[in-house]
């Protein structure tokens, strides 16, 4: 038995109807020229391999007598049959009805009585192509867990590895009451004793937080002045109301090498460049839209907490907030703006991150918490209370060469994540083979055309290119830096002037 961490736990707690607390990736796959095979049985025996190297998929949740703490894993056998199915897109197919499927499976939540994984083999994307959509619960895998199951999944050539080794057969695992109260006691003195040893360490951080607030407050001329300046709270916005349970999806690709170098040439990191971006994106949907707030958005950052060489099949996660510079007009400007608010995010990072606890006591917990997540929603609680972030995210690193999975060349690997109330729009970013693929995912009834949204993305990427290609004007380094007090831009600029974007033909592929 294996009682889940606090983190993990929570998103099995905090999980409605609409909010399911999986992610996946939407992929897409080039068979083997002329191949004429059942690619859906091939995948299922490639998987079955390879289980014994990836417990993960193969174990499913028990729950706890009375609910009073957290569920535990207990091994399990799986129906392969379940886990990986198939349909096949109405004709003409194509990669926009890909991406619609993709969301309408993301908006269903996962059987708990199985292991907490799909797969879901999609027909008819183009000729030769084929898609795939896996999800796996959040409360067994980060992003980080999640790609080391990719690793043993996937090939680096169309010649599959030799399965792992097998471990001893697998038997269904049934825990008696004794059990169960034993583990959950001696789980909630470990979790405790933890959490003891971290407060002052906490301590510590928090009050040098207050006094770096203080500070800021001082310059700002005193909490009344405060409330005019970006520090502090996010700007409501389309994307902070309550979800309801459709989804949207869409995917933007980048190039790699052009972001790393666009980043090293004006000292900045791959995640500067992928914030900017994002920034620039969302300032002209929004401003399309008539829905741009002159205070700078705020992203929700997921930041990971994983050791090197961890590869456990948990959470090892936290987050904090970095301010995006959406109210900034000028591309170049706007980057240097980004520069300084990921310093500054960067900077009190370094203060918490060795801190922050991935587990805590749960007695009582599971309860608590699955009434409140429910009455969060049921009371629209998000529109009242006030926006700590906007958006969430999240840029996780992957693989630089081609993958495989049963003979097949994976073309696209774009992220799929969670939404919630307050924050109806998640982007992530996986790093593949010389690409940044962008999975977007929204609530349906806050981000009403995605696919612009998507296309922004590709465009501010061209556009911030080019401006910082061009020499620089005098005092555009200097007023950046001045307008930027703890990495948050103070003053608005040119928020109602809508950009001009290069449009997409219709009949271009995502590619």
């Amino acid at each position: 038995m294996q009682q889940l961490s606090g983190l993990d736990a929570s998103f099995l707690h905090l999980e409605t109807a609409e909010m399911p607390m999986h992610v996946g990736a939407a992929h897409v796959l080039e068979l083997p020229t002329g191949y004429r095979g059942n690619w859906t049985a091939q995948l299922r025996r490639h998987l079955r391999e390879r289980l014994p190297a990836m417990p993960a998929l193969s174990r499913k949740l028990v729950a706890m007598p009375l609910g009073l703490a957290n569920p535990a894993w207990v091994d399990c056998e799986v129906d392969m049959g379940y886990h990986v199915t198939e349909v096949r897109l109405p004709k003409p197919g194509g990669y926009e009805a890909f991406a619609r499927v993709v969301a309408e499976l993301h908006a269903q939540p996962l059987d708990r009585s199985r292991p907490l994984w799909q797969f879901t083999v999609v027909k008819g994307v183009a000729p030769g192509q084929i898609g795939l959509f896996t999800r796996l619960h959040h409360a067994g895998v980060d992003g980080q867990a999640a790609v080391a199951i990719a690793q043993v999944i996937l090939d680096p050539s169309p010649q599959p590895r030799p399965p792992p080794a097998q471990a001893a057969t697998r038997r269904q695992y049934r825990l008696g009451l004794g059990e169960m109260l034993g583990g959950m006691l001696s789980n909630q003195v470990t979790q405790l004793s933890q959490l003891l040893r971290s407060a002052p360490g906490l301590a510590r951080a928090a009050t040098a937080s207050l006094r770096e607030k203080s500070g800021e407050i001082r310059q700002a001329g005193g909490l009344k002045a405060l409330a005019g300046t970006s520090i502090g709270l996010a700007p409501r916005t389309v994307f902070n109301g309550s979800i309801g349970s459709a989804r949207v999806f869409a995917p933007a690709r980048l190039s790699l090498p052009r972001a790393r170098a666009l980043g090293k040439a004006h000292q900045g990191s791959l995640n500067d460049v992928v914030l900017a971006v994002c920034a620039g994106a969302l300032r002209s949907y929004l401003t399309r839209h008539g829905a741009l707030p002159r205070k700078p958005l705020v992203a929700a950052v997921p930041v990971s907490l994983r050791q090197q060489g961890d590869d456990r099949s948990n959470n090892q996660a936290s987050m904090t907030v970095v301010t995006l510079a959406t109210q900034v007009a000028d591309p170049r400007r706007r980057f240097l703006a980004q520069l300084a608010a990921g310093a500054a995010m960067k900077q009190s990072l370094s203060r918490w991150k060795s801190l922050m606890p991935t587990d805590f006591p749960s007695m009582g917990l599971p309860w608590l918490m699955s009434r409140a997540a429910r009455l969060y929603g049921r009371a629209r609680l998000a529109e009242r209370i006030p926006v700590i972030a906007n958006l969430v995210i999240s840029n996780v690193p992957g693989p630089q060469f081609p993958l495989y999975l049963a003979g097949a060349r994976m073309e696209r690997y774009n992220p799929t994540s969670i939404v919630v109330h307050g924050l109806a729009l998640n982007i992530t970013i996986q790093s593949y083979d010389g690409k940044l693929e962008f999975g977007l995912v929204g609530c349906a009834r806050a981000v009403t055309a995605i696919a612009e949204l998507a296309r922004d993305i590709e465009d501010e990427f061209e556009r911030l290119v080019q401006a910082m290609a061009e020499p620089a004007p005098p005092q555009a380094a200097h007023d950046a830096a001045e307008k930027v007090p703890g990495g948050r831009l103070a003053r608005a600029t040119d928020a109602g002037r809508k950009p001009a974007r290069r449009r997409r033909k219709s009949g271009d592929r995502i590619e």
